[in-house]
């Protein structure tokens, strides 16, 4: 096997250029428009890969669908990616959405629950209880308790 230096002199003699010529390095010129279509198709390959990567992760946590189902769109998606991914949104889209919004509900729901038993709220009947253990104890005075009671009650 020829190194790649001799395979680019044997290519030149060939077709007939000047191999110093061509080796010599030229500055990498690029305008404005060209510099917009790399940005542009850097976007369009981010947004693929996340979308493949969405797909991918609807399909392992949709509980309806079997371990064969879940195998099949996997090998489609793998080997016809762009139809796969086509495909998978509109028959199985509506279903997407329904488990995202199932998740966002249930997360807010457990976020909520945290939030009120970190923050302890009560209840006007509680506050009051704890005010009325505090005055028996003596450590507040009936005016206080009195204040904490209106509090409680507005």
């Amino acid at each position: 096997m020829m190194p790649a230096v001799h395979v680019d002199r044997y290519i030149c003699q060939v077709i007939g250029c000047d191999y110093a010529a061509t080796r010599k390095k030229r500055p990498f010129k690029m305008n404005i428009w060209e510099f917009l279509l790399w940005i542009f198709w850097i976007y369009v390959i981010i947004a693929c890969i996340w979308i493949f990567i969405t797909i991918v992760i609807d399909i392992f946590r949709d509980h309806s669908l079997n371990g064969w189902g879940k195998a099949l769109w996997v090998l489609f998606l793998v080997f016809l990616p762009f139809l796969a991914a086509f495909i998978y949104l509109i028959a199985r889209g509506r279903g997407m959405t329904e488990r995202r919004v199932a998740e966002s509900v249930a997360a807010q729901q457990a976020t909520n629950s945290y939030i009120r038993e970190v923050a302890g709220a009560s209840s006007p009947t509680s506050d009051i209880a704890s005010a009325k253990a505090l005055l028996d104890a003596g450590t507040i005075t009936q005016a206080e308790f009195d204040a904490l009671k209106a509090k409680a009650l507005a």
